[in-house]
Order: structure tokens, then sequence, then C-alpha cells
């Protein structure tokens, strides 16, 4: 059987079409959010190489500015309408170093390898378990129906806020000035641990950004606290740090009561009946 060919017309045209696609890459205005996650993965990475040095407050500040640096690329790429494919997946690759395998092995120099043989799995619970919950994410990223996004919440806790639940017993025992021993403790680090690998990885709603609505006879006085938060970050960070995280820890369940609150409503409201429409006269 004769073998159909391409005519010459239309071979070069499809050439040319693959040749200007391979050769446009990444447009130039997602280059800058990319350079921000790349730099937030060199946070986390650095981080790593401070606690090989025992060098704990450095490197629980790299993770922390790893954090910051996360939460400005994604308001980077839309200022410059940068957002790409390309920039989610290394934001996704980004996040789990930084936030789940770096923490991990930080929390597992500082006190876990104290625990004989089983030290390790509960770092390795926590990194897992936060890789785990980056994967649900990014298969939900085009999901129509998510009832937790929908209503302004998260599901689970984020991982910039999951590594600063893992930190904080570092943070308590930096603002002690390595006074309180009972946090440099296996036995109360272990179980901690497994809690915020819990935490990230289940369906509780925990708040977002979003969440959030300030009246307008506030908004002044929110800057107020704001810039008293970021001035006491530089006088005493690990304090404020503790504080933060602490406080975080606590609105997880008032989070959860609100979401519920709002599934009632809806579930309420989708069971009411319509009210018929009257005939025309």
């Amino acid at each position: 059987m004769p073998r159909v060919r391409a005519s010459p017309s239309e071979a070069p045209r499809e050439t040319g079409r693959v040749r200007s696609s391979d050769r446009r890459g990444i447009p130039l205005r997602a280059v800058v959010p990319n350079a921000v996650t790349a730099l937030a993965l060199c946070s986390g990475l650095t981080g790593i190489r401070f606690a090989i040095s025992g060098q704990w407050g450095a490197a629980v500040a790299a993770i922390m500015v790893a954090a910051v640096l996360d939460g400005m690329d994604g308001r980077i790429a839309r200022m410059l309408n940068g957002a790409s494919r390309f920039g989610a997946e290394l934001d996704s690759l980004s996040d789990n170093v930084a936030f789940g395998v770096s923490p991990a092995i930080i929390m597992y120099l500082w006190v876990l390898k104290e625990l004989p043989r089983f030290g390790w799995m509960f770092a390795l619970a926590y990194s897992v378990c936060m890789a785990l919950r980056l994967a649900r994410f990014n298969s939900q990223m085009d999901a129509d129906e998510q009832p937790h996004k929908s209503a302004g919440f998260l599901t689970g806790v984020p991982a910039p806020a999951g590594a600063a639940l893992m930190l904080l017993p570092i943070f308590v025992w930096l603002a002690s000035g390595h006074r309180w021993e009972w946090v440099h403790d296996w036995r109360v680090v272990a179980p901690w641990a497994a809690l915020v690998a819990f935490l990230a990885i289940s369906s509780l709603a925990t708040y977002s950004w979003t969440s959030f609505r300030l009246r307008r006879n506030v908004r002044l006085e929110a800057i107020v606290v704001i810039a008293l938060v970021g001035g006491a970050l530089f006088t005493a960070p690990w304090e404020t740090l503790s504080v933060a995280a602490a406080l975080y820890a606590l609105t997880i369940p008032f989070s959860a009561l609100s979401y519920a609150r709002v599934r009632r409503q809806r579930a309420a409201g989708a069971r009411k009946p319509e009210r018929p429409v009257p005939p025309a006269a």
C-alpha cells in the first residue's frame, strides 16, 4: 500500500510552529516571581546547613525567611500577570523542601535523634504528610467543587504554618534563653511532630487570609497592630514567633466550628423550597 506523504507546503509550517513554541519558554514577566520562589527554596535548604553546624536560631530564621518569600511570590506573579504552570510546579516543589524536608531535618538534628530508632520515623512522618498535603492541593487546583475554598477556608494546615508549628518548640526554647530544657526533650517534640503531621493532611477547615474582613473603622488600628508586630519581630523575635504560632494553633478549633456553621447555612439554603411564581394576570 503506498505511503501517504504530507505535502511540502504543510511540513515546514508544522515544523515552524513547534520550533517557535520551543523558543518561547518562560515569559519574561514570570522570571521575577519564579526567582523569588527559588530564593525561598535556597533559604529552606540553608536552614539545614545552619542546623548541621548547631546554629539553631539561624536555622529557624532561614525557614521563616522562606515563609515570607513564599507569601510574596504569588502576589508578585499576580501583580505582573506572570502566573504560569511552571511557576505553580516550582512553588510546590519549593514548599515541599522548605516547609516539609527542612523542618523535619532540623527537628531531628535538634532533639529527635535522641529517641532511639524511632526519632527519624517522626521526622519522616512530618515530611511525608507535608508532601501528601501539597500533592492533594495540586490535584484539587483545577477542581470545580471545592467547598472549603469557596467559603474562604483552607483544607488542613498550610505548609508555611505547618513549618512554624513544627518549629514551635525551638521558638520557645530560644525565647527562654535555653533555660526551659523540658521543651528540648524528645518526649515533648515527638508527639508534637505527630500532631502537626496529622493537621497537615487532615480535612479540617483552617482560616485563610480571605477569611478575614476588616471594617472600615478599624483599618487604621489594624495597620498599627501590624506595625507593632513587625517591630516585635526585630526586638524579640523568638517570643513573637512563639506567641504567633501558639495563637494560630488556637484558631484551628474555631475555624473548624466556623466552617461547620457555614456548611449548615448552605445545607439549609439548599433545602429551602423555591417560592412558586404567581401566574400572570
